[in-house]
């Protein structure tokens, strides 16, 4: 099947400073990220105006996009605090604003009338009519529900070939539809509308049987959480549990490029850099893939060897292609995520020539300054990922503590321990590279 010739824009997460620029290093053209109260990861969001400026500034000056989330199911206090934080996200020039919500939408109206709408997939936006409600209201992007099936884009896309679409690739799934969970808020009293979840679904619950409960019922109560106990009633098919697999659809990127998706979104603003990182590399190494040789038959095995790399190299709860290709997706009973055998042991923050003190000049290479993360220790073997998405692999021979410069056989994370480790490659580390290790499991 061929397909449209124009390139795939690849949006990716950013849940601070850092994360941004990995992400924008490991080849987005976009970020999107949020301000606190009014993004659906409060938690683990740490711009402020000042932040979000340098965050458009680095998008900017290399060409890229920046949209800003505020998808919040939102209350009055909500609204009326908006005006402020609209003057300060014209003023910095913002590419896009995502909401859900009819009032934000028109809150933002009223102070910049000229702001690039995006529809959030927290409106449940699944159907070609409601598609063309909101294009007919200035919306330029609707960023599709999960729910939404390959047949359903192809005919959206047929009825509505005016609007931009966008549809998460990858990433964690909720098993709420379109994320509208009341557990957190049952719970903690923490609304995950609100982007303050906690997560239930990922708890161990433990099952108990009441004296007086029907045959089919059953109560159960998250280990460590409290008291509060939520009803199960067990019907012919079962029960359904809460842990959703992860979403990876890296081998569906040319069906979805050809019904009409422009954009590519992963989810994870909470996750680490190495997510970041290894994620938007693979991303974006799959994209370049499809748009450069659509024809090429060495692109599906090419495909299959970075799906192997995700699989392998990640934390995950299991893949699935969600609701792409059918009308329910897998769910993960058994464990809360994979064992990897691979875990992420640090970033590089610094590159430098040379070698380690007592050491012979070799003909290549260099010695790198990584803050550690986890741990790392003599004998380990690591590979170093930069960007787009290449790979060094070696084995720590030498190690030096970056303030004394003394020899040391290993280090752990948590401090902020900056260590020199020696490398013996010619090809060029870059900054924002991050370090793995093998672990054995």
């Amino acid at each position: 099947m061929k397909i449209n010739k124009k390139n795939i824009e690849l949006v990716s997460p950013a849940g601070n400073i850092n994360k941004a620029k990995t992400a924008l290093a490991f080849g987005a053209d976009a970020l999107y990220l949020g301000i606190p109260d009014y993004s659906l990861r409060t938690r683990v969001n740490n711009f402020n105006v000042k932040d979000l400026k340098k965050a458009a500034e680095l998008c900017h000056n290399q060409g890229k996009k920046i949209y800003i989330t505020l998808n919040i199911f939102a209350h009055n206090k909500h609204i009326n605090n908006l005006p402020r934080h609209m003057k300060a996200l014209k003023a910095i020039g913002v590419d896009g604003i995502i909401l859900s919500d009819p009032g934000v939408m028109s809150a933002v109206k009223e102070v910049w009338p000229q702001a690039r709408i995006h529809l959030s997939t927290q409106a449940n936006c699944t159907n070609w009519r409601a598609v063309k409600f909101w294009s007919k209201r200035g919306v330029k992007r609707i960023i599709l529900g999960r729910e939404v099936t390959l047949k359903e884009i192809k005919e959206i896309k047929s009825r509505c070939p005016e609007i931009e679409l966008e549809y998460f690739v990858h990433g964690a799934m909720c098993m709420a539809y379109s994320g509208r969970c009341f557990l957190s808020k049952y719970y903690k009293d923490r609304s995950a509308n609100l982007g303050d979840c906690i997560q239930p679904c990922r708890w161990i619950y433990t099952r108990k049987k009441r004296e007086q409960a029907k045959e089919n019922e059953f109560f159960i109560s998250a280990k460590g959480h409290g008291e509060a106990e939520l009803e199960i009633v067990e019907e012919k098919h079962g029960s359904y549990i809460l842990n959703s697999k992860d979403l990876c659809l890296i081998k569906y990127l040319d069906k979805l490029k050809a019904a009409g998706i422009s954009s590519f979104k992963i989810e994870g603003r909470a996750k680490s850099i190495y997510y970041q990182a290894v994620v938007t590399g693979i991303y974006r190494q799959a994209i370049n893939l499809i748009n450069n040789k659509s024809e090429d038959k060495s692109v599906k095995k090419e495909i299959n060897e970075l799906y192997k790399e995700l699989d392998t190299k990640l934390v995950h709860r299991g893949y699935t292609t969600g609701f792409l290709a059918r009308a329910r997706a897998d769910q993960n009973l058994a464990d809360s995520h994979n064992a990897c055998k691979w875990e992420f042991c640090g970033e590089v923050i610094r590159l430098g020539a040379g070698m380690l003190a007592g050491k012979k000049k070799k003909q290549a290479g260099g010695i790198i300054h990584v803050r550690v993360h986890n741990s790392i220790k003599a004998g380990d073997q690591i590979e170093i990922v930069f960007p787009i998405y290449d790979i060094i692999k070696m084995k720590v021979k030498d190690m030096a503590d970056a303030e004394t410069g003394k020899k040391i056989i290993e280090a752990h994370g948590g401090q902020g321990r900056i260590v020199i480790l020696e490398y013996c490659e010619k090809k060029e580390i870059l900054p924002c590279s991050v370090v793995r290790r093998r672990v054995n499991n």
